[in-house]
């Protein structure tokens, strides 16, 4: 064991090497991967609100698109609109590969295939019309918002009650975000089955029956008739069963979870791995031990 007595040092790495980092990334590939993965910058958090103002966009186009009389009087602008929506997403795709220190890491991660997913269905349509539809899959990259407004969640020095109830408003917002893209996605899904013939004539439509559904409302006005159809609305039956007391488990939550919270979390991501959550004065990665970068503040 004698020969282990030099450390990393002695087998060239240094004395302050860790091996588990990879190789420092190029200047303009670092600072590309501080404006795409964080929001702790200006440019940053500047970059993610675009992003989010771009999916929006796309989201809406596809739905306009849905509707007969739009689609007939404006179907060749949404065409071109998803097309450049497409592109601006596909070129934002290579970059976040091209800056990303493990490429592979991060096409594998999750985000990493919601953003592959958010462009194929508008190149697999080419092959396969009707793909198009699912382009509403691309909401959930909305799931981005939440890393600017993290930013804020443990700040100041509010007592346990408004803790909980500002940590609630955010988890609720989830809450209603992911109610909203899954009725969006499940209404999409029944607007591809049924078709205008069984009465879903839009994905606006379709998205109103899965509301109504999905809250056991049931007005009974727009219904499936095929056999899928009613197979896929008996899941979102179960799933409005499943949903009701999420709020209320949410508040409950954090008014006990608030009183022992006093980790400041950021949106500071290893170079590494690309984990984000960490506290404000880590120095290392909680999940590859990997140097993290400065905090904006101290530098």
């Amino acid at each position: 064991m004698s020969c282990w007595r030099g450390g990393w040092g002695a087998i060239g790495l240094g004395p302050t090497a860790n091996p588990l980092e990879n190789p420092p990334l190029a200047p303009w590939r670092e600072k590309l991967r501080i404006i795409i993965f964080e929001a702790d910058s200006p440019a940053g958090k500047a970059f993610d609100v675009g992003l989010l103002v771009a999916i929006l966009l796309s989201v809406l186009a596809v739905m306009l698109d849905s509707v007969s009389a739009l689609r007939i009087q404006h179907g060749q602008r949404l065409n071109v609109a998803e097309w450049i929506f497409t592109l601006l997403f596909t070129a934002e795709y290579a970059i976040r590969l091209i800056c990303s220190p493990r490429p592979l890491h991060y096409a594998r991660s999750f985000f990493g295939v919601v953003d592959l997913l958010a462009i194929l269905p508008t190149y697999l349509s080419l092959l396969f019309p009707g793909a198009e539809s699912m382009i509403v899959i691309r909401g959930l990259r909305l799931l981005r918002v939440f890393r600017i407004f993290k930013l804020g969640q443990f700040l100041g020095e509010a007592s346990i009650l408004s803790d909980a109830l500002s940590a609630s408003r955010h988890k609720i917002t989830v809450f209603l975000g992911t109610i909203t893209l899954l009725v969006t996605i499940l209404g999409t899904a029944m607007y591809l089955i049924e078709g205008e013939e069984s009465g879903f004539t839009s994905i606006p439509t379709a998205i109103y029956w899965s509301i109504v559904t999905m809250t056991t409302v049931g007005y009974g006005d727009v219904t499936p008739i095929t056999v899928s159809g009613k197979v896929l609305a008996s899941i979102v039956m179960i799933l409005g069963y499943s949903i009701i007391a999420v709020p209320t488990g949410i508040v409950t939550a954090e008014i006990v979870e608030s009183a022992a919270a006093s980790r400041k979390i950021t949106t500071r991501s290893c170079p590494n791995c690309l984990s984000e959550g960490h506290d404000r004065s880590a120095s290392y990665c909680m999940n590859c031990g990997a140097t993290l970068e400065v905090p904006l503040a101290k530098r």
